[in-house]
């Protein structure tokens, strides 16, 4: 088997509720890798933060790993068996994403770093990383693959048929951050071994998002249901009827940022009226700093050019206006309307498919 027909993509997907979630960190992580390492994994910070997702109407999250996490493959299973039950325990079902090419592009295992002050995902690790993906456009016998490959088809294989999970995204937004062209070579492994698996779940990879004609061709022609990324409100809708001629359930896995007009209350209704799922990104703003703009990025950039020293570690005021992110860390929100509406809005999950 490999890709799944329309027909039944749809079938699964009329058989879930309308899907509403973020993407979920816990706040005492900077990246996946101190999300679910040995030394760093919090059962407690998951339960109570993945319970105030619950609390907002989210019966879905997605949670990316990393393919150093399998170098202790039982640890890791552990770990992931630990969240996954937390995650049933609400009736909130996680997308599981493999690889990324996003921010910081040296992953390292271990200690990871503090996050740089007032820096929006400072710390976030690329996986397998650019260094990696570019040997592999340029040699495709390279020696890390057989280690890429048994990450991917040990984690499929174990959890293929677990019903604890909603789908599996297989490579987030391939060609960010300057990777370019380059990671067409790995994303078509990836693809090729995970359906070489054929996990019960969907297989999907974002459109919308990702760059390059080729990749996102190859997204397309491979993915059961479609996803993309959104983070202007103005072009919400056109995206949505533009991507609608693929025949198949979609799915934003990324939206949300509030100085752009993607705000809940302009997105989440559009979403519910075109049968949309939806991930916004972030739930509580913790040490990945993610309730800081995009433009902290370049700022850190334009310091460390001009040789301006960066403080570590030190807490600094937050934003007048949160960019991603809903809740502090005690739980309270930035936003009581938005809660407000947010639940409101969700305590109905019922699609309309006249």
């Amino acid at each position: 088997m490999s890709k799944w027909s329309s027909e039944k993509a749809f079938d699964w997907y009329r058989a879930n509720d309308w899907l509403v979630g973020c993407n979920y960190l816990p706040s005492n992580a900077i990246n996946q890798l101190e999300m679910f390492q040995e030394e760093t994994y919090e059962e407690e910070i998951n339960e109570r933060e993945l319970t105030w997702a619950k609390e907002l109407g989210f019966n879905t999250v997605r949670v990316y790993l990393h393919d150093l996490l399998w170098n202790k493959p039982e640890v890791f299973k552990n770990n992931l068996n630990n969240f996954l039950d937390i995650c049933d325990s609400l009736n909130i079902k996680p997308m599981l994403v493999l690889f990324d090419d996003c921010h910081r592009p040296y992953p390292k295992e271990g200690v990871q770093p503090k996050p740089v002050r007032g820096v929006h995902n400072s710390g976030w690790k690329q996986s397998p990383g650019m260094a990696l993906v570019h040997e592999i456009y340029n040699d495709r016998t390279h020696q890390e693959i057989p280690r890429l490959r048994e990450f991917v088809q040990g984690v499929l294989t174990e959890f293929k048929h677990d019903e604890r999970i909603l789908l599996w995204d297989i490579y987030n937004e391939p060609g960010q951050f300057g990777i370019g062209d380059n990671s067409i070579a790995l994303l078509e492994m990836v693809w090729e071994w995970a359906q070489e698996i054929r996990p019960k779940q969907p297989l999907t990879a974002c459109l919308d998002g990702s760059v390059g004609s080729e990749i996102i061709e190859c997204n397309r022609v491979n993915s059961d249901i479609i996803t993309f990324h959104t983070y202007e409100g103005e072009k919400l809708q056109e995206t949505i009827d533009r991507l609608a001629s693929n025949n198949r359930p979609m799915i934003c896995t990324e939206y949300m940022a509030r100085e752009f007009g993607s705000t809940f209350e302009f997105s989440l209704p559009i979403f519910k009226e075109n049968n949309i799922g939806c991930y916004n990104w972030g739930l509580v703003a913790g040490k990945s700093q993610t309730h800081f703009s995009w433009s902290t990025i370049l700022d850190l950039k334009k310091k460390k050019e001009e040789g301006d020293f960066v403080e570590e570690g030190e807490s600094i005021p937050e934003p007048e206006v949160w960019f991603h992110d809903i809740l502090r860390t005690d739980g309270t929100p930035f936003d009581e309307s938005e809660i407000n509406f947010i639940k409101d809005i969700t305590a109905s999950k019922q699609l309309n498919w006249n």
